[in-house]
């Protein structure tokens, strides 16, 4: 290796216990998003950590009242043509402080794992910004003097509110050269993948009206609305091709009200995920010519009513020119530290299906980790919690650190 890059090694290695106290400090704290004092105490940790860096903070209440404020933190260049680089994490994660306590997940060490809620989902992503950027001020100096600097801290990922991409899209400067991501790394036997492509999302409401009657004396008068639904479940899940990477699950189901009456009413809650554009959007004329079509009527011809609601969709972020750019730039700067750096297409979203299409963008860029969303642990271990991986944090900061210098000093849009 380079001397500057053992240097930048032996700066990482002596200041990461500090940020794994910090890291502790963000996991201890229940950030669940319905839990908005939570988010907003994460929130303002957050901006103090990188106020002695020169940020500003802004914070911006969500859209939905009951949900904390998005964080906001830039560091202006005085040079109105400075190139702005963006980073974005997240506040919120999806465990409920009940569930925490019941199963007992909470900050701790085995080894190299790091466990707790958001322990990679994104926290350990937000000290992995702290760490990039406190490298550039301390190695590259003049870069970090001579670009404009915007955090961006969702405090509503999880449920993939919308009012946070609009916040951020209006944000960004004409001369923003790029977006990255610091989710979560994925386990990978030594390489280091980073996110190029993410799923669109779907998701749809079937409600079934039927005509209830007496079970026993009435029966042929009902039109049964729970075996109706059954028979457009059948179809909806057959709409499910593994050759086109698009899938349909039905997530949810409840019909009927007592067992002696012919249910008049059922309904289920559907999810679609596609990578392709073209597909995603077969897949939502698909889904919803099943408007309408019934199976099941009562014996004198009063037929079953279905209707298929669109409840929300998020675009699919497809491999794209612009990110590939940023790929081979990571890919590149790997090769060059001994690093197998490789691209990799997720099933979930993060706040890069937003954003890709307005600048380039890329994702992936957080420390390594496994079990996101699963606070459960079985003795047999087939359960485990959801984790960080301590020996991924330096290299890992190494890579991000001057694949970003390397794309400051020559920037190609």
């Amino acid at each position: 290796m380079p001397d500057p890059v053992n240097q930048m090694m032996s700066y990482f290695q002596e200041r990461l216990p500090g940020n794994l106290d910090l890291l502790g400090k963000m996991v201890s704290i229940n950030s669940f998003t319905a839990n908005a004092a939570g988010v907003n105490e994460l929130g303002e940790l957050t901006a103090q950590v990188f106020k002695p860096y020169g940020f500003r903070a802004r914070f911006v209440q969500s859209a939905n009242s009951r949900h904390g404020k998005h964080l906001f933190l830039t560091r202006a260049c005085k040079d109105a043509n400075a190139l702005t680089i963006v980073m974005v994490s997240h506040l919120d994660t999806v465990f409920p402080a009940q569930e925490e306590i019941d199963n007992q997940f909470f900050w701790h060490a085995e080894g190299d794992r790091l466990y707790g809620p958001g322990s990679v989902d994104i926290k350990g992503g937000s000290v992995m910004i702290l760490m990039v950027l406190d490298a550039l001020r301390e190695f590259f100096p003049k870069l970090y003097e001579n670009t404009t600097w915007l955090l961006a801290f969702d405090a509503t990922e999880e449920v993939l509110s919308d009012d946070f991409a609009r916040l951020l899209l209006e944000s960004l400067h004409a001369n923003t050269l790029a977006c990255l991501v610091f989710e979560g790394g994925t386990p990978a036997n030594g390489r280091f993948p980073v996110v190029t492509a993410r799923k669109g999302r779907a998701s749809y409401r079937i409600r079934v009206e039927g005509r209830s009657a007496h079970a026993g004396n009435r029966h042929h008068q009902g039109a049964n609305a729970i075996v109706q639904i059954a028979h457009t479940i059948q179809h909806i899940a057959a709409l499910t091709d593994y050759d086109q990477n698009i899938t349909f699950n039905v997530g949810t189901i409840q019909g009927g009200s007592v067992v002696n009456r012919v249910p008049h009413y059922a309904e289920a809650e559907v999810e679609m995920r596609a990578f392709a554009p073209h597909i995603f959007d077969q897949g939502v004329s698909d889904m919803l010519a099943l408007n309408g079509a019934c199976q099941v009527s009562s014996q004198d011809g009063y037929p079953c009513n279905v209707r298929i609601t669109l409840q929300d969709q998020t675009s699919p972020w497809p491999r794209n020119s612009r990110t590939d750019w940023l790929f081979d730039l990571w890919r590149e700067t790997g090769e060059a530290l001994g690093m197998v750096v490789i691209a990799e297409e997720r099933g979930g979203l993060s706040d890069g299906n937003m954003i890709w299409d307005t600048v380039a963008t890329l994702d992936g860029l957080g420390p390594v980790g496994n079990n996101a969303h699963c606070s459960e642990r079985s003795q047999d271990g087939s359960k485990d919690q959801e984790y960080v991986q301590r020996s991924s944090f330096v290299p890992k900061a190494l890579l991000n650190t001057l694949a970003i210098a390397r794309l400051l000093e020559a920037p190609q849009r």
